[in-house]
């Protein structure tokens, strides 16, 4: 099975990227003797997932076919149901580095033995690999994922992103925005190097495109400091003076950027204006208050500070954008005073990448399922705690 392996690998390196999912079907078929496969994709707002149709694909329509498909993404572990009549479907979740990008089903003549299982969860990973590498080859897939279409700002601000989720051995990560097709000016990003994960959440100024191509010039500052060895405070003071030389002050941006040790757990933070931390420890939600600091391109040459905190194993540590902390439709109570600490109290028993659409779907709620009047961006870490790392 290790050469029939191999060989799938070697298959979807050498497809077109806009073929991947054909290469993966015919691939499947020869190695698993499979009668039919289907890839779903999960959408903008991971309300659901969508099959990247095909001619050659069996009918995957049905309510009992889209249960199976959400309970793999869910749970992500494979699923066996919804079944044809003699026929057996695995479901398998589509997953890269801890970001879920949706499901394989696999439809066999019988029922499949543990080998057939191990080899066809190994099948999704080598398929989940490839779909996150052609994704930026080929427009096939995002058009699968979308139920709408993104406003220009939505568009720029989505390809910014590293992605919606990341694992480690010491954490796992996740991130939403919200309106997912007109977001404009709030965002995330993050990169782990050498044991140490940066995340950044930006709440941008000003609405529409012009907020993203602000978002886009301070987050691509922050990077081109961070990749040229430069720590938080370069990020920040980078970003600053980029973003005041380009608009005089007239423009900022709202700013934290997190710094985490993977092996202590130790944080360093820089609060340059208006993101939120909360912390979710022993089923208590505390808000983590910073020394804030001016927002991102308020004044020229403004310098930072660093502060430091302790995460211990098992705190699960949100990030959140005004858009979330400050919601009060109908003037009411702001969302974050209390109906956010309940919330995220109902995500205890959630991995990240559920939790914060919980979070979302509870802020929707919130505001009566109307239309979201701010961006809004909500981000999770949950802490495991830290080890030597092997290579040391």
């Amino acid at each position: 099975m290790a050469d029939a392996l191999t060989g799938i690998s070697r298959a979807l390196r050498e497809a077109p990227p806009d073929r991947v999912v054909e290469a993966a079907d015919q691939a499947i078929r020869s190695v698993l003797g499979a009668v039919g496969t289907a890839v779903f994709v999960a959408d903008y707002r991971i309300n659901g997932l969508w099959p990247v149709l095909d001619s050659r694909q069996p009918q995957v329509a049905g309510q009992a076919v889209q249960s199976m498909v959400q309970r793999c993404f869910s749970s992500q572990q494979w699923v066996r149901g919804g079944e044809p009549q003699g026929r057996c479907r695995l479901y398998l979740p589509l997953t890269v580095w801890g970001e879920r990008l949706g499901v394989l089903m696999v439809e066999l003549p019988q029922a499949p033995s543990e080998e057939v299982v191990a080899a066809a969860t190994d099948i999704a990973g080598e398929v989940a690999m490839a779909l996150r590498a052609a994704d930026r080859e080929t427009d096939r897939y995002r058009r699968a994922r979308r139920r709408e279409r993104l406003s220009m700002a939505a568009e720029l601000q989505w390809e910014l992103l590293p992605g919606r989720g990341i694992s480690h051995e010491a954490f796992q990560l996740a991130g939403q925005l919200e309106p997912a097709y007109t977001v404009s000016g709030d965002h995330f990003d993050w990169s782990l190097n050498d044991d140490r994960l940066t995340v950044t959440v930006l709440n941008g100024d000003t609405i529409g495109l012009a907020a993203a191509l602000l978002t886009a010039v301070t987050v691509n500052a922050m990077r081109n400091a961070r990749r040229s060895g430069g720590g938080l405070v370069e990020q920040a003071e980078l970003a600053s003076d980029t973003v005041y030389y380009q608009h005089r002050g007239h423009r900022h941006v709202a700013t934290v950027l997190l710094e985490l040790d993977c092996t202590t757990g130790r944080v360093r933070a820089v609060d340059a204006g208006s993101p939120h931390l909360m912390r979710l420890r022993g089923g208590a939600v505390t808000r983590l208050v910073l020394e804030q600091q001016l927002p991102l391109g308020m004044f020229a040459e403004t310098r930072y500070n660093l502060q430091e905190f302790d995460l211990d194993p098992g705190d699960r540590l949100f990030v959140v954008s005004d858009g979330v902390w400050g919601a009060d439709p109908s003037g009411r109570e702001a969302y974050g005073q209390r109906a956010m600490a309940r919330s995220m109290r109902a995500t205890r028993l959630q991995p990240p990448s559920e939790a914060v659409g919980t979070v979302m779907r509870e802020l929707q709620a919130f505001h009566a399922d109307a239309d979201l009047r701010d961006d809004a961006v909500v981000v999770c870490l949950d802490w495991h705690g830290g080890g030597e790392r092997a290579d040391r």
